[in-house]
């Protein structure tokens, strides 16, 4: 949802992908259908496993959930200090080291809508879709 979101705004590139996944599956009707209410269109996505080299080409990697951080700076050290949750992206702003801030999942997490109903799905995406612009706007180039 998040991809989708920056990327329709047009100024930087997107590359999305996920810490568990099974590869090459299209996103669900629910998501679909989600992101449509918002005017966003990720229908040609599949889904991917994050791979060192899509940290290395990162500036910033961008997570839903204090485990995607987690999970990265276990098994990606390297790129720990670049990588954040958007909530306390939006929150604190850019900084040049996130690997020493400390996790709370009270508040970073944007709860995933899998397995939920139809509205958990377009209250993410709202969610996202809200988080993004805010981002976005704080972005050089906006």
């Amino acid at each position: 949802m998040a991809g989708a979101a920056l990327a329709a705004r047009g100024h930087t590139s997107v590359v999305t992908a996920g810490t568990f996944v099974v590869e090459g599956l299209p996103i669900s009707w629910r998501t679909r259908d989600a992101l449509a209410g918002h005017g966003l269109d990720a229908n040609g996505h599949r889904s991917r496993q994050l791979r060192a080299r899509d940290l290395a080409a990162a500036d910033v990697v961008v997570a839903m959930a204090v485990e995607h951080v987690a999970w990265v700076r276990r098994m990606h050290p390297e790129a720990a200090a670049k990588t954040v949750t958007l909530r306390r992206l939006c929150r604190d702003g850019w900084r040049d080291d996130w690997a020493t801030v400390e996790l709370d999942g009270s508040w970073e997490d944007i709860e995933d809508p899998g397995g939920g109903e139809v509205e958990d799905f377009r209250r993410a995406a709202a969610e996202v879709v809200e988080l993004v612009a805010e981002l976005a706007d704080a972005l050089p180039g906006s």
